[in-house]
């Protein structure tokens, strides 16, 4: 139990969930990757230095290029890639594949749930982040979805969640 208070789960929603027109290269996307780097280091100087993310495109990617940047001023940061199902970015353009393989060889962990997509492998997923975490940095619009059941998981799981509004 001990080990699960020094590590940090994140949920946030995919790009195209963001907002209408959204592009990362803008003002808002910049100021919300600020934001989620802000979080993740509020969070490592409360004494948390391991990170889990679900890789997902979007938030998941910015809040995982946090952490890295993290690590290089503070070797103790360790990044974990909880990725749902083997075949992840099947499908994903191939400047986003490269990014998240990129982030992928960066990781100190990487744990695959189940080798096979399935309907359920998503919520599996965010499930063993809060399960392994003490602390959910989230970003999230209000919008039904993965991460607000996330969210809702982690509350009745009892972590302390960082809600990042867009």
């Amino acid at each position: 139990m001990e080990e699960k208070k020094r590590k940090c789960a994140f949920t946030g929603h995919r790009e195209q969930k963001l907002a209408p027109g959204w592009r990362e290269a803008s003002p808002a996307g910049e100021a919300l990757k600020r934001q989620i780097a802000d979080a993740v280091e509020n969070v490592y100087a409360a004494g948390i230095s391991h990170f889990i993310c679900g890789m997902a495109n979007g938030c998941d990617l910015y809040f995982a290029e946090a952490v890295l940047a993290l690590r290089a001023e503070h070797p103790d940061v360790t990044l974990e890639a909880a990725i749902p199902y083997a075949g992840q970015t099947e499908g994903w353009p191939s400047t986003l594949r490269q990014r998240h393989a990129a982030i992928l060889r960066q990781c100190d962990v990487t744990t695959v749930l189940q080798q096979r997509y399935t309907r359920d492998c998503m919520m599996r997923r965010n499930r063993y982040m809060v399960d392994n975490a003490a602390v959910l940095i989230a970003v999230y619009n209000g919008s039904p979805g993965g991460t607000r059941r996330t969210m809702l998981y982690a509350m009745r799981r009892g972590l302390e969640i960082i809600e990042i509004e867009i």
